[in-house]
């Protein structure tokens, strides 16, 4: 027993001796730092097109970046049409065309001669022209520091077993990044596991109907109000509903009794199946968008260098939820 306990010990010292040298050889260097502010709930800097200024969202759950329909017409650019393609989201799809930009800046960031897509439907928001999407912000660690006004940018060297939560002497939450490409976890509603895509790009988080519908929550659920009616990638208005949940829970934090919002955010959306049928509500999208309300109240660190996500809790309603006009007239 003595030595079954004493080799427990030196493992211990072990992992501890080894976590320390990995803590030694760590290389987390900041390679920016922008303001940042929210517009209609949502992280929004600063950059220019062709040497105009404009307003740049910063959005985890756009895959491609591009430029607002609306934005390229008032800044002069010509799109051409991109055969075949067709860009999918909550709303159902939007005609994806593309335009070149001469010179796009970010930051201390300079991109000539940059092909990329247009497409949106709406006005995406004032002076809001360029949408960073995913496939920009998944080559650095990003923090979103919305309380503190800034986001920022890191690269990791020799981080592999070392929390990056620089800014808390406390243990952060921790939540792993599931395989895939997009930036997707794995929370907890009522209690049941659910995939879940973090979205900074919708101002508020909103659970697919389909899981509210298993946990019990609908439409003629007591308590249930309008929740508003908002828009995605797609032309189709998305008609949302307020309902009582049991529990949300993300890593170790656990929110009693949240309202939260639901919708059906993917039932415009068509794919073609087996045997040619045409079929709705994409296999393997996710069951909730978790939204820019949960990043203005957290600072969050997407440390896309350990496919891990570090975040605290900075204060404030985590899901604010405010009855509102709906699409149309409740029936």
């Amino acid at each position: 027993m003595r030595k079954l306990s004493l080799a427990l010990i030196l493992l211990a010292a072990s992992v501890a001796a080894h976590a320390a040298t990995q803590a030694h050889k760590c290389k987390y260097s900041r390679i920016a730092e922008m303001p940042v502010w929210t517009q209609d709930g949502r992280p929004v800097t600063e950059g220019s097109v062709n040497g105009s200024k404009v307003g740049i969202l910063l959005d985890t759950g756009a895959g491609p970046s591009m430029i607002h329909r609306s934005a390229a017409e008032k800044l002069g650019l010509t799109p051409v049409d991109v055969a075949g393609l067709r860009v999918l989201g909550a709303g159902g799809e939007s005609a994806a065309r593309a335009v070149q930009i001469d010179e796009f800046k970010f930051g201390h960031a300079v991109r000539k001669d940059w092909r990329v897509l247009v497409y949106g439907e709406g006005v995406l928001g004032a002076n809001i022209a360029v949408v960073l999407g995913y496939d920009f912000l998944q080559n650095l660690d990003v923090e979103f520091d919305l309380p503190g006004g800034a986001v920022r940018f890191f690269r990791a060297e020799d981080c592999d077993n070392v929390a990056l939560s620089y800014w808390t002497k406390e243990p952060a939450g921790e939540v792993a990044i599931e395989p895939g490409s997009q930036l997707e976890l794995t929370i907890q509603v009522n209690g049941q596991p659910a995939r879940a895509q973090l979205d900074s790009g919708a101002s508020t988080s909103v659970v697919e109907s389909e899981l509210a519908s298993r946990l019990g929550v609908t439409e003629q659920s007591p308590g249930v109000v309008p929740g508003g009616c908002s828009s995605g990638t797609g032309r189709n208005p998305i008609e949302s509903w307020i309902g009582q949940f049991e529990s949300f829970a993300i890593g170790h934090e656990l929110i009693r009794r949240p309202r939260l919002r639901f919708a059906e955010l993917w039932k415009d959306i068509t794919y073609t199946g087996a045997g040619g049928f045409a079929r709705t509500k994409m296999e393997g999208m996710p069951s909730m968008l978790l939204g820019a309300d949960f990043l203005r109240t957290h600072r969050v660190l997407i440390a896309h260098s350990q496919r891990k996500i570090y975040f605290t809790y900075a204060g404030g309603t985590v899901f604010p939820a405010e009855a509102a006009k709906g699409c149309s007239p409740r029936s």
